[in-house]
């Protein structure tokens, strides 16, 4: 039996071949009526389109990419879900590749390893410094994630993570907390989101006459696992402290882990705070202070910019995003427990 072709739906609904290509390809200008008939004949005849066709005449492909270091992190889990969804809406379909921070897969991406497959490139970078991505960026239209700091000549979308961090030191400052340690600093890795978080603590302690107090404990990776070996580090060889400030609420988690099989009470002998707000933080016990993100409005405006490079709707210099964030106060730092923060369906 010959494959059905795009005529042959045509006919069977009684419109036009550019008809069924506008429902096709999802065009907005096609009446609910109209698109109904079509989408019946397509069903009854089995009609599949051919993309290598479509891709040749339109130079498209229809997907664009999201890199991020490991989606088995729940914030980049998330973050992707937010980012599929937003995608699905403009008639994209997502392609996701996991770098796992290491700056070989980081280059490769950045370089257009898939830029006969994909559109647009969403990236979240690790590895690679900001000089890096600006010199081998290649021709795919790219948006970076993540950092304040970020090359001038490509579009990005971030959070202040200097200012978040503040605010995060700053709770604990006010809640009388004087030895508050950071962990989470970046090791042996570029400049990056953990070094404005850095800097945001340690602005923080130096306007509250602290700066002597700082005390960072740098991670090769932020997972729990880091959180339980920092509680190790500090309360084995430095004083102790009464605060922590967690570079992500995965170390925020691990921390909480190791305080609580050493007998120090949470919030009364230490306080924790996180960051990325993600599901887990309003279910651990006692619930998780953590800084959120906007992380849907990073994803949306993220997709939305690169549409607007694809159809030519931007056409302006670089674009720079800075989407907000707020401090939720849980049970960590001597908050309540609010309803849970509910993840995406």
């Amino acid at each position: 039996m010959n494959r059905p072709r795009m005529v042959d739906v045509a006919r069977l609904a009684g419109v036009s071949q550019k008809t069924v290509s506008n429902v096709v390809n999802d065009y907005e200008h096609v009446s609910p009526q109209v698109r109904a008939k079509v989408q019946a004949a397509i069903d009854e005849l089995g009609f599949v389109p051919n993309t290598t066709a479509r891709t040749l005449r339109t130079g498209r492909t229809g997907i664009i990419a999201l890199a991020v270091p490991n989606l088995s992190t729940p914030y980049f889990a998330e973050l992707a879900q937010y980012v599929t969804e937003a995608a699905e809406k403009r008639g994209f379909t997502v392609l996701i590749d996991q770098t796992d921070g290491l700056e070989e897969r980081e280059r490769r991406i950045a370089e257009g390893r898939r830029r006969q497959v994909i559109d647009g490139l969403i990236f979240s970078p690790l590895a690679m410094s900001p000089a890096d991505i600006a010199a081998v960026a290649g021709s795919t239209p790219t948006l970076l994630l993540g950092e304040k700091e970020l090359p001038a000549s490509v579009d990005h979308v971030v959070i202040d993570n200097v200012r978040a961090a503040r605010e995060a030191t700053e709770h604990l400052l006010q809640l009388g907390r004087r030895r508050i340690a950071a962990v989470g600093a970046s090791r042996g890795r570029a400049p990056g989101t953990g070094s404005l978080r850095v800097q945001g603590y340690r602005d923080a302690l130096t306007a509250a006459g602290l700066a002597d107090a700082a005390v960072t404990v740098p991670t090769s990776r932020l997972q729990r696992q880091s959180g339980v070996e920092a509680v190790e580090t500090l309360f084995d060889d430095h004083p102790a402290p009464d605060a922590l400030f967690c570079f992500n609420d995965l170390v925020a988690l691990g921390a909480l882990h190791a305080l609580r099989l050493r007998g120090i009470r949470v919030p009364d002998d230490v306080a924790v705070v996180g960051f990325d707000d993600i599901e887990e933080a309003s279910y651990s016990n006692p619930t998780l202070t953590t800084v959120r993100p906007d992380k849907q409005g990073i994803a949306t405006t993220a997709v939305d910019v690169l549409v607007g490079r694809l159809n030519g709707s931007l056409q302006d210099e670089p674009y720079e995003r800075v989407l907000g964030h707020e401090l939720v106060v849980r049970e960590s730092t001597g908050g309540h427990a609010p309803m849970p923060n509910v993840s995406p369906s």
